[in-house]
């Protein structure tokens, strides 16, 4: 069936319904709504039989859902309305929620209803984890339902008529306002995790304005509510009324006159005005009775070592990379058969850090510190002979990130997660050795056309395709708990020494054909160009990324990805996938 997605960004979820409607042989077609006229037009061009919006801000032009069937994702149940519908229910503590696919009509969000599902709402969970995790699975579930419905020519959309409304007008910044000396630990978190990624949290921080973002308990560190008391891996802790938060990011406020400004690692955006604090080193390892923060921990089970990391975003500095690759040391000296490298939910990595980048001093400099970080990670993952490795991606991976799960001799993902392992949006070349080890897996033919094509790859695909090895149907709770018994049952195979001696044996087949600073050589003088040259395409892009300003060539990519070869993945229309 011919289907035009419209959406107001090409979102980790518009990217998702991309990828999984492809693979079921649907031909997909995508418009971002920038303006009616924009829409008319990706109409008249595409002809579309049924058109699905999965991520939408504005309304749909009335000439167009009056004759097109428009199936709209609101990220709420049926009956619930309004643009902060995730927002209020996390704020408000609401257990349960839901994903509804309705029909475009005059009034937003009350619409005929095509499918709707429901999940339960895990503990701790911030917004953006939630969108790409559960409501993503339910929307997913949701639409594909409703095209299935929509192809029978059968079935008719259940009227909103009768159910009991709930509208959730926009949540205000005024509303989001956090009373540090009235206010518990888990009010605060509650506030903050309904703000994160977005808008974030307007508050009073030494004596100016700044957004927060994120936020994680502390169990053991106490003081005068609202002052900082501590640091640890660039966050900042401050104090509640009856405990304290871990707050990982911050964001001055933008000045009037002003240009956007730039979410950083806390310490890092405040800079000189941090107050003389102690510095608390992230635990790496953390005994169970702990409830505080770290973004990366080591655990063991059986003869199975796990590194998990988990970075705002999946985006990794310089630093963050040195002090994974310190942790990864760490797992290499233990005595463990098999090691898992991953975080237990959502994103895996997005590669280098570009906000980081974009405020430094000298971004190029800071651009070549990054890469040669992170590339010293993906080499000691490569190089690690004595053992076997395991990627295991929850949620999705771009870029470097991609790559860096590539280093591993297997990758498991979850079945909703979207890989882009490319880097030709950014204006770059790409590092992290993708030449030695994305041919290596796909071929050398399809590691051309995914760098060219730079277009997002659904679990299914990466696959079929030779991107990952397992691809794990659980729910975004269920993964870390099936990754670990699947990595136990790894290690207690018999035949594992002598896996372990064949990868050895084929890495030195490997570098003696072409050793590995070579791959890194080559690949480093085209980034280095990129970073160094004042001209190249990579500066503005990065700073267009940042400031989320959009892309000036938006149209022409939704072109270029609605002209991607006819995709079949031989699934049934909502078949669940496991391949384990």
């Amino acid at each position: 069936m011919r289907i035009l997605l419209i959406a107001s960004a090409f979102n980790s979820l518009t990217q998702r319904a991309f990828t999984e409607l492809r693979e079921r042989g649907h031909t997909v077609a995508l418009a971002l709504a920038d303006g009616d006229e924009v829409l008319r037009d990706a109409v008249a061009l595409h002809q579309p039989e049924l058109i699905v919006a999965p991520m939408l801000k504005s309304a749909i032009p009335r000439d167009i859902w009056a004759r097109y069937t428009c199936l709209v994702v609101h990220p709420g149940p049926p009956g619930d309305r309004g643009p902060s519908s995730l927002d209020r229910a996390l704020q408000e503590g609401e257990q349960h929620w839901g994903v509804t696919v309705l029909q475009a009509e005059e009034e937003m969000d009350a619409g005929a209803v095509w499918a709707a599902e429901g999940f339960a709402v895990p503990s701790g969970v911030g917004k953006s984890d939630l969108y790409r995790g559960e409501v993503a699975d339910a929307a997913m579930k949701a639409v594909l339902t409703a095209v299935g419905r929509f192809a029978s020519g059968g079935w008719a959309p259940r009227p909103q008529d009768g159910l009991p409304v709930r509208a959730r007008p926009f949540l205000s910044q005024s509303e989001r306002r956090i009373d540090w000396e009235a206010q518990g630990t888990e009010s605060v978190l509650r506030t903050l995790r309904a703000a994160d990624s977005q808008p974030g949290v307007r508050d009073e921080l030494l004596g100016e304005e700044w957004f927060l973002y994120g936020g994680h308990e502390e169990d053991r560190l106490r003081g005068t509510p609202g002052r900082v008391l501590a640091t640890r891996a660039g966050a900042v802790c401050r104090a509640t009324a009856d405990g304290a938060v871990w707050i990982p990011e911050l964001r001055r406020r933008r000045a009037a006159d002003g240009p956007p400004t730039v979410k950083l690692p806390a310490t890092l955006a405040l800079g000189d005005r941090l107050p003389d604090v102690p510095h608390l080193p992230a635990p790496l390892e953390l005994p169970a009775h702990r409830r505080t923060w770290s973004d990366i921990r080591y655990t063991e089970e059986g003869d199975v070592g796990f590194v998990r990391f988990r970075f705002p975003g999946g985006a990794m500095s310089a630093v963050q990379c040195r002090r994974l690759l310190a942790a990864w040391r760490y797992a290499r000296s233990r005595p463990m058969s098999v090691i898992v490298l991953g975080s237990e939910r959502d994103i895996f990595s997005n590669g280098i850090h570009l906000n980081v980048i974009e405020a430094a001093a000298d971004p190029a400099e800071e651009s070549w510190t990054t890469i040669n970080a992170m590339n010293d990670l993906v080499e000691a993952v490569l190089t690690t002979t004595d053992r076997l490795v395991v990627a295991a991606m929850p949620g999705n991976a771009a870029a470097g990130g991609a790559m860096l799960a590539l280093a591993a001799d297997e990758v498991w993902c979850r079945s909703g997660a979207v890989l882009n392992p490319h880097y030709r949006l950014m204006g770059l070349y790409g590092s992290e050795y993708w030449t030695y080890t994305l041919p290596r897996r796909v071929g050398t033919a399809a590691a051309a056309a995914l760098m060219e094509e730079a277009a997002p790859v659904g679990a299914v695909r990466a696959r079929e395709l030779g991107l990952v090895d397992r691809v794990v149907a659980a729910s975004p709770q269920e993964f870390a708990p099936a990754v670990t018994r699947m990595a136990v049952e790894l290690g207690d195979e018999g035949d594992l020494s002598v896996r372990i001696g064949a990868k050895k044996a084929a890495r030195e087949r490997d570098e003696s054909a072409r050793p590995l600073a070579a791959y890194r050589a080559q690949e480093l003088r085209r980034m280095r160009a990129a970073f160094f040259d004042p001209g190249s395409p990579y500066h503005a892009l990065r700073s267009a990324f940042v400031r989320k300003r959009p892309a000036e060539d938006a149209a022409a990519r939704c072109e270029e990805l609605s002209r991607l070869p006819h995709q079949h993945a031989h699934i049934a229309a909502n078949e669940p996938v496991c391949q384990m």
